[in-house]
């Protein structure tokens, strides 16, 4: 295994050491486009984790009949598992257009815990994240339970997605929160404010999901053909016609920046998320192996203070077009169930 390509980090200040960048497994079992066959998604994992990538993300929400945990589950079978950290999610239960439900209550924890434990057919899960907050159940609750977990040997290490700053706090009181999963890409950065002081006030480790835009810095819709029937991506704000092309003018910026610094677009964009910080490890997701080059090959691009600064001035936040949710167009609206706008967001 290639491990000097991605060296390895502490992921909080629990204990939890990961590679520099992970593998988001979600779109391998299709969401914004076809599943792959299972030969080829394991092969890809396989691909990962030879090249130094030892941090694979999924959820028991990922895939239909739970597949995404199955696949992910035979390609560990390939892997030595005391070299791999595995993190899967529990709290949505249906995400069924309009409405996506969630449940955290200690009794939905236990059970979907040890359902994601058999179907990735491992003795533990290195980290375990709530995938949104349920605002019906205190999170005290919640995270009581996840600690027994843990007390167990069921669970490593706790985790929590797009989660408000006071849930996190409430949350960490209980019993340390390893790491907090939100949505960071140069055109989302609403966490900046409050959520990443906080991570590190406390010693949570933050982990980007969708840190090329849902494909966009990557070309999605500016260098690659965007169909309509394109997955989800197709229903998502800030694709949609007009605003697309208002927003192809900011990938037209950073693709001048990346030939300044010799490097193609989708790794300046990921490489700035990767300069964010040590206790930063972004999880993006592919069904390609030329992609998968790409963003392992923007680990070792090393920015300046000042580069940092100016690639983050040339996607304004003011500029962007379309909000990060897959809300206020004709063709799609998610909500959670009881649940208001600071906790559960419904980007996935």
């Amino acid at each position: 295994m290639a491990e000097e390509q991605i060296p390895r980090v502490k992921l909080g200040t629990q204990g939890l050491q990961v590679s520099k960048l992970g593998l988001g497994c979600m779109s391998l079992s299709g969401a914004y486009n076809d599943p792959l066959p299972e030969d080829e998604a394991i092969s890809l994992i396989n691909y990962a984790f030879n090249q130094g990538i030892t941090f694979f993300d999924t959820a028991d929400v990922y895939g239909l009949n739970n597949a995404n945990e199955l696949l992910l589950a035979k390609a560990l079978k390939q892997l030595p598992r005391e070299k791999v950290q595995v993190a899967t999610k529990f709290g949505i239960v249906k995400m069924n257009f309009p409405d996506v439900q969630v449940n955290g209550t200690p009794e939905y924890v236990r059970s979907c815990c040890e359902a994601s434990l058999k179907r990735l057919d491992v003795e533990y899960i290195d980290l375990y994240y709530q995938h949104r907050v349920d605002q019906t159940v205190p999170i005290e609750e919640t995270v009581g339970e996840l600690k027994k977990l843990v007390e167990e040997g069921k669970v490593k290490y706790i985790g929590l997605s797009e989660a408000s700053p006071d849930t996190i706090r409430r949350a960490h009181a209980v019993h340390p929160i390893t790491a907090v999963q939100m949505e960071w890409s140069l055109w989302t950065r609403d966490l900046e404010e409050e959520i990443v002081p906080l991570c590190r006030e406390l010693g949570i480790g933050i982990v980007p999901y969708s840190p090329l835009g849902r494909g966009f810095f990557g070309g999605k819709g500016v260098v690659e053909n965007l169909p309509a029937t394109s997955g989800l991506s197709a229903y998502h704000p800030r694709f949609q016609s007009e605003n697309l092309d208002k927003n192809k003018r900011i990938y037209e910026g950073l693709e001048r920046l990346a030939k300044k610094h010799h490097c193609t677009t989708p790794q300046l964009a990921l490489a700035w998320v990767l300069g964010q910080g040590n206790d930063v490890v972004p999880i993006p997701g592919t069904t390609k192996i030329k992609n998968l080059d790409q963003n392992i090959g923007a680990v070792s691009l090393k920015f300046t203070e000042s580069d940092l600064i100016e690639i983050s001035k040339a996607v304004p936040i003011d500029d962007v077009a379309g909000g990060r949710h897959f809300v206020g167009n004709n063709k799609l609206s998610w909500k959670f169930a009881n649940t208001p706008p600071k906790d559960s967001r419904v980007s996935t």
